[in-house]
């Protein structure tokens, strides 16, 4: 009993050190992440924001316009910098054909990218 007490201890000990490890690597990891996009960061924070006050029955409702820059980049790199913002989804301009492209979540935890033609 005292031999299968010290095993026990000793997998809570290795248990305890992996995720101290782990928790280290993805502080590190995450700061590589916020130093590769904080300029993209920075940028959608300065987002220009416009408050429609006319609406009438007629129309669809828009209650607020948003313009930014689209930058080109990869949609890998799309879903890094939506993740970064907390966002659902994010509008891109893909750096292999220069279209404007929508890298959203889906339901099942993945990510789905709309192209355009």
């Amino acid at each position: 009993i005292i031999r299968a007490q010290e095993e026990q201890k000793d997998m809570y000990t290795a248990i305890d050190m992996v995720v101290d490890k782990l928790e280290s690597q993805i502080k590190k990891y995450k700061g590589k992440l916020y130093d590769r996009f904080k300029n993209h960061y920075d940028a959608f924070q300065e987002v220009q924001e416009e408050e429609i006050e006319e609406e009438t029955e007629e129309e669809i409702g828009i209650d607020k316009v948003k313009e930014f820059e689209v930058k080109p980049m990869s949609p890998e790199e799309a879903v890094l910098q939506m993740e970064l913002l907390g966002h659902n989804f994010f509008v891109f301009r893909n750096a292999e054909n220069n279209k404007v492209n929508v890298v959203y979540k889906r339901k099942n935890g993945g990510y789905g990218l709309i192209t355009t033609v």
